[in-house]
């Protein structure tokens, strides 16, 4: 903050928002640490992503209940943001499929609640988007992305550019749905590959793109049988 700012508050508001700072690292190293003492204990899982706006009747909805109780069934459990549409999916394709259904959950105006199909003991409510996201990269063996909105690309990109920088190591990373997904994939490689070199040719093979639940567990599958790398914790 410049001079002319602080000179805006007066002494006693200003060592108050300086504490107020400081003491809200301790509050984020508390949700680190009961993120990390919980996760830990919950063993090799898969991610689902997308739109908390999906409904019911949305064929990805169906979809990615499909892929929860697929992933499930090959002994991965079903990670989500923990509220409703393509989230509520994937845990309730888990619960389906008697697999571990964990939810990691954040108070938004538009996904309040956490989904019902949660296991009981598997619910962690965050206040900090970057500490839930590291619980995401963290605690997962792949990510498997439907359609969704800014907070899905978020999370898919997030995890892109990690793997990139080669600040984690290479998990799956499957875009599910190619209606949805060819236009940004067609403006990576035209625009920011092609024309404005901002990617490498390399990069584009740090996803894949899928239409069915088969074929997203499947790339989960092959990918543990090429690599064989150990889970991230």
């Amino acid at each position: 903050m410049d001079d002319k700012l602080k000179k805006a508050f007066d002494d006693k508001n200003w060592n108050e928002i300086k504490t107020t700072d400081s003491w809200q690292v301790f509050k984020v190293m508390s949700e680190i640490v009961d993120g990390f003492e919980k996760m830990a204990k919950i063993g090799p899982c898969v991610s689902i992503f997308g739109s908390a706006r999906t409904k019911p009747d949305n064929k990805y909805f169906a979809l990615a209940e499909d892929i929860a109780e697929k992933i499930t069934n090959k002994g991965f459990g079903v990670i989500t943001g923990g509220g409703g549409g393509i989230m509520e999916a994937g845990n309730k394709g888990a619960s389906r499929g008697a697999g571990r259904s964990v939810g990691l959950n954040i108070d938004l105006p538009f996904e309040q609640d956490s989904n019902p199909y949660i296991d009981k003991d598997k619910l962690l409510n965050f206040d900090y988007f970057f500490v839930r996201k590291l619980m995401f990269v963290k605690y997962s063996q792949g990510f498997i992305v439907l359609p969704g909105g800014f907070g899905t690309l978020d999370e898919l990109f997030e995890a892109l550019t990690l793997i990139q920088t080669h600040k984690i190591g290479k998990f799956p990373i499957i875009l599910v749905g190619k209606d949805f997904w060819s236009g940004l994939i067609d403006w990576i490689q035209e625009i920011m590959l092609k024309q404005e070199q901002n990617v490498s040719e390399k990069d584009l093979f740090l996803f894949k793109l899928v239409d069915t639940a088969d074929e997203a567990v499947q790339e989960i599958e092959d990918f543990y049988q090429k690599y064989l790398i150990r889970p991230n914790f």
